[in-house]
């Protein structure tokens, strides 16, 4: 499996289709609004984007819940509309990967109302339904009662959400059907005709939705769901080789041998990616509490499992969990950007973040989002009425009504804002490839329960070496750190003193 060669050099940032750029007054983000805003994702120094569903859907689960595999929503515009923001992305020189969601599909796709039919036909083994109502699926949950078919349909998430029969690793009831049975593979197959539709208008890849998941009851290390993968990166190599695959998986080594060309550090799972943001003390924070040895511990074996063969990702954030911003203020963020747009692999930037958007508290759920409805919030692009995301009265989900909500209008016109931060940042990791995707990377001070952090990233002739020191108290670098200071916020490392809240970057 070859890597896209853009990825070298790649830098995501995820848009959140309804909650994004609205051109038609209603209050939901559409792709024509997406296509206007290409300009700023570039300017901001991003040269690939992902997009989330975008699919028919009732979103019942934010479009998690696709009705039809081949049609865009019509609140967020038609398919030729896709297809110019395709063609648009490519003029800027960007790459544009689709959320592909395998696992499930609204109760109400057209697949699952013909699988409810008590006749046989084409689908109804499509999904993975038990032989009698009366049966579950042990500890899967299911639905029951909802149609003349004799059985319960399982679901992977909401009850809303049918499971599609990708077969079991074991199958030990008559109603179990193995990976390799003829219902298992045609699922398989619709899949990746879908799969060619987005790639023939003009995608260049996908991030999988709970990639880990489509052959039920696996053994440990998802043996069989590699394998299932396995199949799909040869088709995928046949066909369309330059797709680029980025899974949501979480443990990088499995992914990657099956096929993807990256994964991401997530904040279900290991505790590696929460440490960092989002634990009780996280390492990024003022308090100084944190321990980046549980960051590394993980990290480390991961990095050498996967090394030459595929990318581990660290977000921002993402539409399912808090905002980086919770907790911290707009200096605690550059410091946060200036690891994550320092550190191996592809940078994943969820929109917002980059002006520092704030977590909604005590938001009414709007469309399955629940407790992450806070971090799904209209894009602030000025301050008014509607506040540059929509001309119409209301939006779908609210927006920030603080006076001080940050929004790209004013910090554009500031060199000291977080967006000035994250455009300088993204400007050095393009101008260093030893910041990019495979430089290497070595810890050079990183003791548990202690500050500062420090990495050498080695790369294309040169070597860098960035301080992190997130603590609100100056530390002792024990460590060499002479050289070209190319970034520093919170002042740069001096006679052996690593000031408080500050990030240093040098060139040795």
């Amino acid at each position: 499996m070859a890597l896209p060669a853009w990825l070298n050099d790649a830098v995501f940032y995820e848009i959140y289709p309804q909650s994004f750029q609205d051109t038609n007054g209603d209050g939901i983000g559409d792709i024509r609004g997406m296509t206007e805003r290409l300009g700023y994702i570039k300017e901001l120094g991003c040269n690939a984007i992902w997009v989330n569903p975008w699919y028919d859907s009732p979103f019942g689960d934010a479009g998690y819940d696709v009705r039809d595999y081949k049609r865009v929503a019509p609140r967020y515009g038609t398919n030729e509309d896709a297809k110019k923001f395709f063609e648009e992305a490519h003029k800027l020189g960007m790459h544009v990967l689709l959320d592909l969601v395998p696992g499930h599909t609204a109760i109400d796709h057209p697949w699952f109302k013909q699988s409810m039919k008590a006749e046989k036909n084409e689908f109804t083994d499509r999904f993975v339904w038990t032989d009698s109502i009366w049966e579950g699926a042990g500890d899967a949950a299911t639905v029951r009662g909802i149609s003349d078919r004799n059985g319960c349909a399982v679901v992977n998430f909401f009850s809303h959400q049918p499971a599609l029969n990708y077969g079991y690793a074991h199958p030990d009831k008559p109603w179990k059907m193995a990976a390799d049975s003829p219902a298992a593979l045609a699922t398989r197959e619709a899949m990746k005709d879908a799969m060619r539709f987005w790639l023939d208008m003009g995608a260049d890849g996908f991030r999988v939705d709970m990639a880990a998941s489509l052959i039920k009851e696996d053994d440990i290390g998802h043996p069989a769901n590699i394998r299932l993968w396995q199949d799909i990166r040869a088709f995928l190599d046949r066909e369309y080789p330059h797709c680029a695959m980025v899974s949501e998986w979480g443990v990088p080594h499995e992914s990657i041998a099956g096929g993807f060309h990256m994964d991401f550090m997530l904040h279900f799972g290991p505790p590696a990616y929460m440490s960092l943001f989002r634990s009780e003390h996280p390492f990024f924070s003022k308090e100084g509490k944190g321990d980046i040895t549980t960051f590394l511990e993980i990290y480390l074996a991961d990095l050498a499992s996967t090394e030459g063969k595929g990318l581990i990702c660290i977000p921002s954030s993402n539409h399912d969990m808090m905002r980086l911003a919770r907790g911290r203020d707009m200096h605690d963020l550059k410091i946060c950007f200036a690891f994550l747009f320092t550190m191996p692999g592809a940078p994943f930037l969820y929109y917002g973040d980059e002006i520092g958007m704030r977590y909604l508290e005590n938001v009414t759920s709007v469309e399955g989002g629940y407790d992450r409805t806070g971090s799904r919030s209209p894009m602030q692009w000025k301050k008014g009425a509607g506040m540059g995301f929509t001309t119409g009265k209301t939006s779908y989900i609210p927006f920030d009504d603080s006076a001080d909500a940050p929004t790209v209008a004013e910090e554009e016109g500031d060199k000291n804002s977080l967006l000035s931060a994250v455009k300088a940042l993204l400007k050095l990791r393009a101008a260093h490839p030893a910041l990019q995707s495979f430089g290497t990377f070595e810890p050079v001070f990183a003791e548990k329960n202690a500050y500062p952090f420090a990495y050498r990233r080695v790369g294309g002739g040169e070597e860098i070496l960035v301080v992190l020191n997130p603590a609100d108290r100056d530390m002792k670098a024990t460590f060499d750190c002479t050289g070209e200071v190319l970034y520093t916020v919170g002042g740069a490392v001096k006679n052996g003193k690593v000031p408080a809240r500050s990030a240093c970057i040098i060139k040795k």
